[in-house]
């Protein structure tokens, strides 16, 4: 059985008023007979209502966060950051996935009614942008995580994927790459396309595959290029997934790596120092850009005006021995 406020003003011996007032901290209680309360709230288990608490105070202290799915390879360091942040300023965080569809929208619009949240860290899902502007423009402060190029009204945090395909098209040319394969993602994501423009803008190429992201689209792409005889002495997978079927395939034909060919990832996830040969990769600042997202929105609930750019976090190439 849920114990009760109730039962907590019993057992103390006060009234109800009293324990809302211990919890929710307005200071009106002395000293003693709030810890006597506190005493029975521990003896007796008693979690308060986030939503009460929230009621009381004038705000959850809680923030949402809404993802497409937690399978993502870099999800993880980015939900850690935000974590990391919300928990230092004593907020707690309610995680939110569409990993089914449209039910899992229609639970996350129920918590927004119910104001469980102060406000929403987006890793946008696929088609809710135009749900998430109208959330916010009703009062919701939302800060977007990597805003795929669709540049919303409310704040963002963003990293240099044109700079980042840059950079790993003057290291390719640098070492004397002169027919490189591109392997993107899929097209529709702003981050894709920036990448391409920024790898194009310095070693231009016409050998461009549309990708899905996934190792297998990568070890598809190179198995076919090679059967058709297909020529290039690199590639720049748009993401490190990919570039591990990349080095799986490449394995296979009997390709060596790099001397035959060098490889390029993107994102830099954990995998990335153990595929064989460690892959060399552009570094996205994952961790940092929750932890960023996490710092706006937590300024903006404490009345501090958001910036009308956005905040932009800079890549890095990490070389390793896939294309030293």
């Amino acid at each position: 059985m849920r114990v009760t406020i109730a039962d907590v003003a019993r057992e103390a011996g006060v009234s109800k008023t009293t324990v809302s007032r211990v919890i929710n901290l307005k200071g009106e209680v002395d000293g003693s007979t709030a810890d006597r309360v506190r005493e029975v709230i521990a003896d007796l288990g008693y979690v308060p209502s986030s939503g009460a608490v929230g009621l009381a105070r004038g705000s959850s202290r809680t923030v949402g966060m809404l993802v497409p799915s937690l399978a993502w390879p870099w999800m993880g360091e980015v939900l850690q950051g935000v974590v990391d942040t919300v928990e230092a300023a004593d907020y707690g965080l309610l995680l939110f996935t569409c990993n089914r569809g449209a039910e899992s929208v229609e639970r996350f619009t129920a918590q927004v009614s119910a104001r469980a949240f102060d406000g929403l860290v987006v890793v946008e899902p696929e088609n809710t942008l135009e749900q998430l502007t109208a959330l916010h423009r009703s009062g919701l402060p939302i800060v977007l995580i990597d805003d795929r190029g669709h540049h919303p009204e409310f704040p963002s945090v963003v990293t240099t994927n044109h700079e980042g395909g840059a950079s790993a098209a003057r290291h390719l040319r640098a070492a004397g790459r002169t027919r490189p394969l591109v392997l993107t993602g899929p097209r529709h994501f702003g981050c894709v396309r920036d990448r391409l423009a920024g790898f194009l803008s310095v070693l231009p190429t016409e050998l461009v595959v549309d990708g899905d992201f996934t190792e297998r689209g990568g070890r598809l792409t190179v198995e076919e290029l090679l059967a058709t005889g297909t020529e290039f002495d690199s590639v720049f997978a748009h993401n490190d997934i990919s570039a591990a079927g990349v080095l799986r395939a490449l394995r296979a034909a009997g390709r060596r790596v790099p001397d035959d060919i060098a490889v390029v990832g993107f994102d830099d996830i954990p995998m990335a120092e153990h595929t064989e040969p460690p892959l060399t990769t552009v570094h996205q600042p994952t961790r940092q850009m929750g932890e960023a997202a996490a710092r706006l929105l937590l300024s903006h609930l404490g009345g501090t005006a958001v910036p009308d750019e956005p905040v932009v976090l800079p890549t890095e190439l990490v070389v390793r021995r896939s294309a030293p």
